[in-house]
């Protein structure tokens, strides 16, 4: 099993993400399924979200 389907339910292994475990599975199995060039251009839009929410988790951990 790995890290996100270890999480709880609405965050990331480090408790950051607000793209439930689920949705975010299902929306990586969808990616897993498209032409390689399409899939690439997924995951990247996948890396970005789950970037800019540890980054807002961290500015709020700093600011809060």
């Amino acid at each position: 099993m790995s890290d996100f389907e270890n999480a709880p339910a609405g965050t990331s292994p480090v408790g950051t993400s607000p793209i439930g475990n689920d949705e975010l599975l299902s929306r990586l199995r969808l990616i897993e399924d498209q032409p390689l060039a399409e899939r690439a251009s997924s995951f990247a839009h996948v890396h970005d979200e789950l970037q800019a929410s540890l980054e807002r988790g961290d500015a709020h951990s700093r600011n809060g």
